[in-house]
């Protein structure tokens, strides 16, 4: 299914988007690499051994990542003009290789532009959950959102 374009959306709309995704070592190395992020705590498990958690936990960059990504095909591909920021972002629980997320994405707000006539800006709460439905990551987007074709001939 394409995204939902702007005059699609409604304040309350909720998505429990289908893909999920199993978390792998090989995931959480190769992100870690590709960030150039050196954390013991992601990398070494000698030296997560000692830790509270005893083991590497997921790179939350990654997760949160993950989060938002499986959300796009439900929500905003191709229909987003680009992401405005993040805020309000929280990993209540941590996430280990081997843990399988989903994603639930809801529509917060959402406002025509005040300078550009074929866009408005919708702010969407996406919410991360681990195989045990315990909460792993939240965040608030905003994205700048195109009408739909109909919506723009309407309103000219």
């Amino acid at each position: 299914m394409a995204g939902r374009f702007f005059d699609q959306l409604c304040v309350g709309d909720v998505f429990h988007h289908e893909i999920r995704k199993t978390i792998t070592e090989s995931d959480n190395s190769w992100f870690c690499g590709a960030t150039y992020n050196p954390a013991q705590i992601h990398i070494d498990a000698e030296y997560c051994v000692n830790t509270e958690f005893g083991k590497p936990l997921v790179n939350s960059v990654f997760t949160l990542g993950l989060v938002v990504g499986v959300s796009v095909q439900d929500t905003t591909l191709g229909t987003t003009v680009a992401n405005l920021g993040f805020s309000d972002v929280t990993f209540p629980n941590p996430v280990f290789t081997g843990d399988t997320v989903r994603s639930v994405t809801t529509v917060v707000e959402t406002r025509k532009s005040k300078s550009r006539p074929n866009v408005g800006i919708v702010t969407f709460r996406h919410e991360g959950f681990n195989q045990r439905d315990e909460l792993v990551c939240r965040c608030s987007r905003q994205a700048m959102m195109l009408f739909s074709l109909d919506a723009q001939s309407t309103a000219q």
